[in-house]
């Protein structure tokens, strides 16, 4: 066994345990693309942030600190399509010391079949591209 899959992730919360933050007045964070925002839907009111950005974002020190961000107190409840997207992000806001950062067990979908508030998606599914295989077959069929 790795030492991965024996350290439990502390961060990591329910849905519904997300919900109830939220409804106490928790920073909520988006760290979905926009493609999953349009294709999925969204929550009013999370803050959308770029993964690629979240010490810029919640440095005290720098000057495009989010206006939302409190203080290093502030509960924090970040959530992408799934843990993994999320993960990362909360991480990294522990280490720069916001130690109330959770994530969100099973992401936007959870989030919405646990109860809070969502709009969308804004985009329809696309549809599937064919395979390489029936895409040669369409081919092959129309030269004939």
């Amino acid at each position: 066994m790795s030492i991965e899959t024996e350290v439990q992730d502390t961060q990591l919360i329910t849905a519904d345990e997300a919900a109830k933050l939220i409804e106490e007045g928790a920073l909520l964070i988006d760290v979905r693309s926009e493609g999953g925002r349009a294709s999925t839907g969204a929550v009013p009111g999370a803050v959308v942030v770029n993964r690629e950005h979240v010490e810029e974002d919640f440095n005290p020190d720098s000057a495009h600190r989010l206006a939302q961000v409190s203080g290093k107190d502030q509960k924090i409840v970040v959530f992408c399509g799934s843990v993994n997207g999320s993960r990362p992000v909360a991480q990294k806001l522990k280490v720069l010391g916001y130690a109330n950062a959770v994530h969100v067990d099973g992401g936007f979908p959870a989030l919405r079949d646990a109860g809070v508030p969502t709009t969308g998606p804004t985009v329809a599914p696309l549809e599937t591209a064919p395979t390489t295989a029936q895409a040669s077959t369409a081919s092959v069929a129309s030269e004939r």
